[in-house]
């Protein structure tokens, strides 16, 4: 009767022992890391997809602004290549990180300075399909802002939960689990929605 009581009892013991050890814990929070990181792709894609249709609006009433339309044209290619594209797998490789964050913090910087630049032409301010757009690509770097912080807080809680006894036995020994690189901009603010003022002058 005790033998019985005794396995009885050992069942969920063990159960807690094996979810204690990272056994479930460490791939849950490295699969929310990588669900955060396809929402960073969706965002960026997103801003990505508004680009032509500025192109042409800037194109026709502002062709003076032809040399910084041709880099944002330029960098969005370069943001949107396969050889800057990070896939979940790629998520704890820094070079990979590297070249993607760079990619995109020039379409970003290259993108402001062209909305910044056109604040001089009336005749383009006073167009709806340019103010649609402006306020589309303002929701889109917004979008992108908030995605960028959740795939941080998931990497965070990823890295420390791989860190931490006892769910570092089970990352380090059965999951063979490695550091994701969270996401940083290396030009300071590009991740934040550009502003236009599009006030008139007085």
């Amino acid at each position: 009767m005790r033998s019985d009581f005794a396995k009885f009892l050992l069942v969920p013991v063990a159960a807690i022992s094996v979810s204690a050890c990272g056994i479930n814990s460490v791939p849950t929070a490295e699969e929310n890391a990588k669900a955060k990181w396809a929402d960073v792709q969706a965002a960026f894609q997103e801003r990505a997809n508004l680009i032509p249709n500025l192109a042409n609006v800037v194109k026709g009433a502002a062709a003076q602004e032809n040399k910084t339309l041709t880099e944002v044209i330029e960098a969005r290619a370069k943001a949107t290549s396969s050889t800057v594209n990070v896939t979940g797998a790629d998520l704890n490789d820094p070079a990979k990180m590297a070249a993607f964050q760079s990619a995109q913090n020039q379409l970003s910087g290259s993108l402001s300075r062209l909305l910044v630049s056109v604040e001089q032409y009336p005749q383009l301010k006073s167009q709806e399909g340019f103010l649609k757009l402006q306020d589309q690509l303002e929701g889109s770097e917004n979008r992108v802002r908030i995605t960028i912080r959740d795939y941080n807080e998931a990497v965070r809680q990823y890295n420390t939960t791989i860190r931490t006894f006892p769910d570092i036995i089970g990352a380090k020994v059965i999951h063979g689990a490695k550091e994701m690189v969270p996401y940083k901009s290396t030009t300071e603010g590009a991740e934040a929605a550009p502003v236009l003022d599009m006030a008139p002058k007085q």
